[in-house]
C-alpha cells in the first residue's frame, strides 16, 4: 500500500507532464508566449490539485521560506561554475559572445515556464509526496532509491498519457518513447538518476522543498543558458572541444551532492539551520 500511494506523485506527475504536452500541441497555432505559457500552467495546477488536497505543507516539505531556496541556488549554481569553470580554464569548453539583454530576457522568461512546467510540479509530486510516503515506513536509502526509481519512470509514462489524451481530442502527438526524442537513452537515465538523487540531497540537507525547487531551477537554466544557448536563443552559449566534456554536466550535479551530503547537513546538524531540520523531521512523521 504505502508503494502504491508513492506511486500516486509520479502518477500525477506522468498526468501533469502529458497534459501539458498535448496542450501545447493543440495551441501550436497561439503565439508563443501563450503556446509556452499555458501548458505550463495547467501542468502546476494538476500536480496541485492531485496533491495539495492530500498532504500539509510541512508533510511535502514546504517549509523554511526563502532561505532553503538560496541555498539551492547558491550550491547549484556554485557547483556549475567551478566545473565549467574548470573545463574553460582547461581549454575544454568555448564561449560565445555574450548578449546581456537577451540573457536576462531569457532568466525571466525561462524561469517563469521552468518553475511552472518542471521545478515545482517534479519536486512537489516525487520528493514531496512520494519521498514523504516512503519516509514514513523505510530507511533513508531505499527512500531515495525508491524515490529515484519512480521519478525515472515519468517521462515515459507521461508520452503515453500524452500520446492518449492527443488521440483523444485528435491532434498530433509524438510516439510513446522511454527517453525524449534525440536523446540518448542509457545517458539520458544516468543523468536523470544523479540529478534525482541530488535533488533528495537538498530535500534532506535542508529539511524543505524549496532547496530542491532551486536546485531543479538552477540545473535547468545553466544547462539551456550555456550548453544549449544555440537551440535556446539564450544570448550566450558554450562549444564543446570533445563530446566527452558534457561529463562536466553529472559532474557538477555530484559536486552539489557532496555539498549537501557533507556540508549543508553538516550545519544543520550543529545548529545552523535547526529550524529547517525540525521541519523536515515534521514531514516525514506526518505531522
Amino acid at each position: 500500500m504505502i508503494w502504491l500511494r508513492a506511486a500516486f506523485g509520479a502518477l500525477a506527475m506522468a498526468l501533469a507532464l502529458g497534459a501539458a504536452g498535448t496542450a501545447s500541441t493543440a495551441l501550436s497555432d497561439a503565439p508563443t508566449w501563450l503556446e509556452r505559457l499555458l501548458p505550463a500552467l495547467l501542468c502546476t495546477a494538476i500536480a496541485v490539485l492531485l496533491i495539495r488536497p492530500w498532504r500539509r505543507r510541512s508533510q511535502l516539505g514546504l517549509t523554511g521560506g526563502l532561505r532553503p531556496f538560496l541555498i539551492g541556488v547558491a550550491v547549484t549554481g556554485g557547483s556549475a561554475v567551478v566545473m565549467l569553470g574548470g573545463g574553460t580554464a582547461l581549454g575544454w569548453i568555448e564561449w560565445g559572445p555574450l548578449e546581456l539583454s537577451a540573457v536576462l530576457l531569457f532568466l525571466l522568461t525561462n524561469g517563469v515556464i521552468a518553475v511552472l512546467l518542471e521545478a515545482f510540479p517534479e519536486e512537489l509530486t516525487l520528493r514531496g509526496h512520494t519521498y514523504t510516503t516512503l519516509r514514513a515506513a523505510h530507511r533513508p536509502w531505499l527512500t531515495a532509491v525508491g524515490t529515484t526509481f519512480l521519478f525515472l519512470l515519468v517521462p515515459g509514462l507521461s508520452t503515453v498519457i500524452q500520446f492518449l489524451l492527443s488521440r483523444l481530442i485528435g491532434v498530433s502527438s509524438p510516439t510513446p518513447s522511454l527517453a525524449p526524442s534525440g536523446e540518448d537513452p542509457v545517458g539520458y537515465f544516468i543523468l536523470l538518476t544523479i540529478f534525482g538523487f541530488t535533488l533528495i540531497a537538498a530535500r534532506t540537507s535542508t529539511g524543505s522543498l524549496y532547496a530542491g525547487i532551486a536546485t531543479h531551477l538552477t540545473f535547468l537554466t545553466v544547462n539551456r543558458l550555456t550548453l544549449l544557448g544555440d537551440d535556446r536563443d539564450s544570448g550566450w552559449s558554450a562549444e564543446l572541444t570533445s563530446p566527452d566534456v558534457i561529463l562536466l554536466v553529472p559532474g557538477y550535479l555530484l559536486l552539489a551532492a557532496i555539498i549537501y551530503r557533507f556540508v549543508i547537513n553538516r550545519g544543520a546538524g550543529s545548529g545552523n539551520a535547526s529550524g529547517l531540520r525540525r521541519g523536515g523531521a515534521r514531514a516525514s512523521t506526518g505531522a
